[in-house]
């Protein structure tokens, strides 16, 4: 008993209970988004799925984060997991407005996307921990980069660009902080360059390259263009102090589409405001201070690159999000950490929550 209380004293609280508020705030304005329609089946599963979340992060950290550091047969059997997931998906999977990206089981769908992610990150601080001094070596960032290469492909296939373009960002970002050269960096972007514009050419289809164009040059206001110009106008409307809460002409009349996951922060800030929008992102700034805190506190090169990776993931996800939803990048979908819809994104990221403080403990 006395173990259990000093385990939780130990426990890292600012970064609990932010975690635990961003996803309440998902909550709220997940059951506003339900009030038009009168069906609050997704905010209850929501809900569960929260209580599902904080319970595994209360259990890792529990867990010893150094067995991963230490069992390199435990990543890789965890990453050819990942991979097998997400090649089931291609096979067995339903498709779903155009894609395939979840496994259906009864009620709930399952996302292998979401844990692939933070498998990658384990992978990556893996390899670089025992890389440091030898990151100069171009090798070094090609043998990482068929890590990636894999889920990239049958993410691509499913087809899902905002989680390879996810996927991407944190590879370079932890490529960044393990310190690679600048010269392999320019040299990684213009092949960057150069593999999108044979995507382009060859790969994508008609309605990606559509959205693209549509963000480029928006002069189709009720077809590609409508979604972005709705949230423009919800966030635009919203002024400083919103609409209320159940009260967004936009999202309550459905003009805004997606309000419960690729524009819940435009349904945010329609009904609460510069206020609540200057609250939601000072707790993700919170959150980003703790967890970069306990990245740079570590004592050793697996704990401060898991940490970092982490951090690199929520803030490329939240620049994106909020990119779309304000017209600043296109529409591809990628959800707000602990506040969209999604319960395999929330269980994800708790986890991740669980495994920063068993580092932060240990």
């Amino acid at each position: 008993m006395d173990f259990i209380v000093s385990h939780f004293k130990r426990l890292d609280w600012i970064l609990i209970i932010t975690a635990m508020l961003l996803s309440g705030i998902g909550l709220v304005f997940l059951y506003s988004s339900c009030l038009g329609g009168g069906d609050f089946y997704d905010f209850q599963k929501q809900f569960i799925f929260l209580l599902i979340g904080i319970s595994l992060m209360f259990g890792a950290s529990f867990f010893d984060w150094r067995n991963l550091k230490e069992d390199s047969r435990l990543i890789l059997v965890l990453y050819f997991i990942c991979i097998a997931a997400l090649a089931g998906i291609l096979l067995f999977a339903p498709e779903i407005r155009g894609i395939k990206a979840w496994y259906k089981i009864g009620p709930v769908s399952f996302d292998p996307i979401e844990i692939t992610k933070i498998v990658l990150v384990i992978l990556l601080a893996k390899y670089f921990s025992n890389r440091h001094i030898e990151m100069y070596r171009a090798r070094h960032i090609i043998f990482s980069g068929f890590y990636f290469l894999f889920p990239i492909l049958l993410i691509f296939f499913h087809p899902d660009l905002g989680s390879v373009l996810i996927l991407s960002v944190l590879w370079l970002g932890m490529l960044i902080v393990s310190g690679i050269p600048l010269r392999h960096f320019l040299a990684l972007l213009a092949c960057a360059v150069l593999a999108f514009s044979l995507c382009w050419a060859t790969v994508l289809k008609d309605y990606q390259r559509e959205r693209i164009l549509s963000f480029v040059n928006p002069i189709d206001p009720l077809g590609m263009s409508w979604n972005q110009n709705q949230a423009k106008i919800a966030i635009g409307s919203g002024g400083v102090w919103g609409q209320g809460i159940g009260k967004g002409s936009q999202t309550q009349y459905g003009f805004l589409p997606e309000t419960r996951t690729d524009f819940i922060f435009a349904s945010i800030a329609e009904e609460t405001g510069l206020a609540g929008v200057g609250v939601l992102l000072s707790l993700f700034f919170i959150l980003l201070w703790r967890i970069i805190k306990i990245s740079l506190l570590s004592e050793n090169n697996f704990s401060r690159l898991f940490s970092a990776g982490i951090a690199i993931l929520i803030v490329s996800q939240i620049f994106i999000h909020i990119g779309m939803n304000i017209g600043l990048l296109p529409i591809i979908g990628i959800s707000l950490p602990f506040v969209s819809y999604g319960g395999s994104g929330l269980i994800m990221f708790f986890l991740a929550i669980g495994i920063l403080q068993s580092i932060r403990m240990r």
